[in-house]
């Protein structure tokens, strides 16, 4: 194997001894590491419950601690949708409930709803990487932006259709400050000034249920839908093709990049269980050996560390792969459905 030192070795003497040699690289591989990531979820725990029983549940967020147990994190609440945190500090946090978006600025210890009365039952909602004080709200009514932190939402909906405005998902386009896609009842939108205006870059007959960004290459961008199956962009969302080999009858819930694997990607599926692609999206295959039969999936995600696959089957339990869903194990979190999985980057102490 041939192997290309790094820079700094031809700035070092000619006789520096092999074992310094093997140190500084072993340091300056350290330094270039990537950050680790901490894994939450945000799952409905319902194992054995009905109205009026007992039992008592934990749902909302959970954090996955160093033994891989989960902790819960925050509010007891089984409609927590979606989390996004702030990049400058982890312990404020912003949720999609089904009373609003709430909003924690010590961890989850305390929380206050941040939208009023005409903004419930958000979907998804999303912290601007470039501008953290901002964030992107998807609910019913369309799309709601706060500018400072939540105190106050702005419905920034010019160019959105009259009717079919329900937006279920929303990211920011990390390579761009003011480009967010938004996907909505009937298509996919964007804006490209911080969502003063929007503009339809696919139509779809059915919902877009979900739309993410590749962590390699930020041109390229998935988006799958309720019954009109997968999309793929490699102009940054301008122009979109449909993914002819995965299967569009049924509802496809969430997509995942394999951010250890460029030509790695996943998509959850509560009628096709969990499909895979392995060159890029080109072809895809079915990986449910091992999941629970019926193999109703929820949600997948990938581990950015390690590229684990996990796949929720829905109020079964968390399953993961280390083949790539080849084979499948049951990982525990029984009787939970997940409804989405975030990695988040550690901050360097």
């Amino acid at each position: 194997m041939n192997v290309r030192p790094p820079h700094f070795v031809a700035m070092l003497p000619p006789k520096t001894p092999l074992c310094l040699l093997v140190l500084l690289s072993s340091a300056v591989s350290c330094l270039a590491a990537p950050p680790k990531h901490d894994t939450y979820i945000c799952a409905a725990v319902n194992k054995n419950y009905v109205i009026g029983s007992k039992i008592v549940t934990t749902s909302g967020i959970h954090l996955k601690d160093e033994t891989d147990a989960w902790q819960h994190v925050g509010i007891n609440d089984p409609s927590i949708f979606a989390v996004s945190f702030d990049p400058r500090d982890h312990d404020v946090f912003y949720t999609a409930a089904l009373n609003g978006a709430l909003r924690t600025l010590d961890g989850g210890k305390s929380w206050r709803i941040m939208t009023s009365w005409d903004i419930t039952e958000p979907k998804d909602i999303c912290v601007d990487p470039h501008d953290p004080d901002t964030v992107y709200l998807a609910h019913p009514g369309g799309v709601a932006v706060s500018p400072d932190r939540g105190a106050t939402w702005l419905r920034n909906e010019k160019g959105l259709p009259d009717r079919g405005k329900y937006t279920q998902t929303i990211e920011v386009d990390r390579s761009k400050k003011g480009r967010v896609l938004a996907g909505c009842e009937s298509s996919i939108y964007l804006t490209e000034n911080g969502a003063k205006s929007w503009r339809r870059v696919l139509e779809t007959e059915e919902t877009v249920d979900d739309i993410q960004q590749s962590p390699h290459d930020p041109k390229i961008w998935l988006a799958v839908t309720q019954s009109a199956g997968a999309w793929i962009t490699r102009d940054s969302g301008n122009t979109w093709k449909n993914l002819p080999d995965v299967p569009s009858k049924a509802a496809l819930y969430n997509v995942a990049f394999d951010p250890t694997d460029p030509q790695r990607l996943a998509i959850g599926s509560y009628t096709y269980g969990v499909l895979t692609s392995e060159d890029g999206g080109d072809t895809w295959t079915e990986r449910n050996a091992g999941l629970h039969d019926p193999h109703h999936v929820w949600r997948v995600g990938i581990d950015p560390d390690t590229g684990r696959l996990y796949a929720s089957v829905y109020q079964v339990a968390l399953f993961e792969s280390e083949d790539f869903g080849r084979t499948w194990r049951n990982v525990g979190l029984e009787g939970s459905a997940i409804h989405s999985f975030v990695f988040l980057p550690q901050l360097q102490k």
